[in-house]
């Protein structure tokens, strides 16, 4: 089943032979620092083997959070938040941002524990994020049935349109100088005395200072080609659209077994929250000792399956041979088959949370594979020993509100300038440096 229908971006007509900057992944990371780099004054090329915002970019919830972050990102989100309120002014573009707040009932005890642990990161914080009670809960969602205590509640989250956000980004940094060239793999990172000098793509080479690499799902395996290993793992996530649908909530909620927010277009995005589905790969076991304590959490949540994904990275992981595409060319949109029965599974708990669900109907489902670090933080990190490369990827799901946060910390460290937020929770040592390796619970 084909993924989400991406705006429209056009490829630049020629490739350039030399840029201050190659960025490789058009997901919204990489064009939200191609549209800091370009802002700057810098030379930018961003390349993208299929079209912008192909994969988990447009295939995401759409939501912008702070609640229930994991600590180590709270700095970066709210440098986030303060970009997307100002990003339709920015780039001339509407990309459906809406600061309609996020709910999360609080549906059983051990649930209500969880946040109120949660809520100690943000004492003594200017962020808004609070327990509500029950009044103030019926008077955001009155059409909600379900047995609650409270409510974690954050009034500037938001939400934003992901076929749109990306798209309209990388429209803006072409407006400012940068090539887009979509259509256009990178087969390989290019380097002398191990400092980066450039990329080879599928049309060529492209001379550069810089290198960065915000591939998402596809990062491990080119840096993989310069030596550089990135414990990255996939999971899959399944999500819904449905018609334009009268009298839903307008607050985007986290109810028991689904998510649920409200769509530009009248629609509602609905996924499920504790079905992912893992295919057992080679880098399964070769990372497995990373990522035993996630996978330990949550084994629960997770579907392992083993099928036709661990032969086709078996094959990716070996070097073409000459003459042959590269696994970037052979696979130019990752698209896997979303799960009916997940999806299903969702649309029927937010059914008996929201009754008007019942007369929903379902316009399309999707997935897509979500690239997880160890610990479900990101790398917003320059590599040691490769002067010259800086990697932003490993999102864990979290990377659409993080985008323009994102870009703007990668471009910071690209440049040398001084960071938007301190980087150190985003440094890639931090696998190899004996650095305990801890996933939160509950966010």
């Amino acid at each position: 089943m084909p993924g989400p229908v991406v705006d429209p971006v056009s490829s630049s007509p020629r490739q350039p032979t030399r840029a201050d900057v190659v960025i490789v992944g058009g997901g919204i990371v990489g064009t939200a620092t191609a549209l800091e780099l370009a802002e700057r004054g810098h030379s930018v090329v961003l390349c993208e083997k299929g079209v912008i915002a192909g994969e988990q970019s447009s295939r995401n919830w759409g939501w912008v959070r702070l609640s229930r972050r994991d600590p180590r990102e709270i700095d970066l989100m709210a440098a986030s938040i303060r970009l997307w309120e100002g990003l339709a002014e920015r780039i001339g573009a509407d990309v459906g941002y809406r600061q309609c707040g996020i709910l999360v009932p609080l549906h059983s005890p051990a649930f209500r524990r969880q946040n109120l642990d949660w809520l100690r990161y943000i004492e003594n914080t200017q962020h808004r994020v609070s327990l509500i009670g029950n009044d103030r809960v019926r008077e955001l969602v009155p059409d909600m049935h379900l047995d609650f205590d409270g409510a974690l509640y954050s009034p500037t989250d938001g939400r934003a349109e992901p076929q749109k956000a990306a798209p309209a980004i990388a429209r803006a940094a072409q407006a400012r100088g940068a090539v887009i060239l979509t259509g256009c793999a990178v087969r390989a990172i290019e380097t002398t005395g191990g400092r980066v000098t450039g990329v080879t793509t599928e049309r060529g080479t492209i001379a550069a200072d810089a290198v960065v690499v915000a591939g998402g799902a596809w990062s491990r395996l080119l840096l993989r080609g310069v030596g550089v290993s990135l414990p990255q793992l996939k999971v899959l996530n399944s999500v819904l659209r449905t018609e334009p649908l009268d009298g839903g909530p307008e607050t985007t909620v986290r109810g028991p077994g689904f998510s649920v927010r409200k769509r530009a277009d009248g629609g509602y995005t609905v996924s499920t929250l504790a079905s992912n589905v893992y295919d057992l790969t080679p880098d399964s076991f070769r990372f497995l000792p990373k990522f035993l304590p996630a996978l330990r959490m949550e084994w629960a949540s997770l579907k392992p399956r083993v099928g036709a994904r661990f032969l086709q990275e078996w094959r990716d992981m070996r070097p073409p041979k000459p003459g042959q595409p590269s696994p970037f060319e052979r696979t130019r949109i990752l698209d896997p088959e979303p799960s009916v029965a997940m999806t299903d599974q969702a649309m029927a708990r937010l059914s008996e949370a929201f009754p008007v669900f019942r007369a929903a109907r379902v316009a399309q489902r999707w997935a897509g594979l979500i690239d997880v670090t160890p610990d479900a933080v990101p790398v917003i990190s320059p590599v040691a020993g490769r002067p010259g490369l800086v990697v932003a990827t490993g999102f864990s799901g979290h990377g659409f509100g993080l985008g323009p946060g994102a870009g703007r910390l990668t471009a910071d460290l690209v440049t040398g300038a001084s960071p938007v937020v301190d980087p150190l929770a985003f440094r890639l040592s931090r696998f190899s440096d004996g650095s305990k390796i801890v996933p939160l619970t509950g966010v």
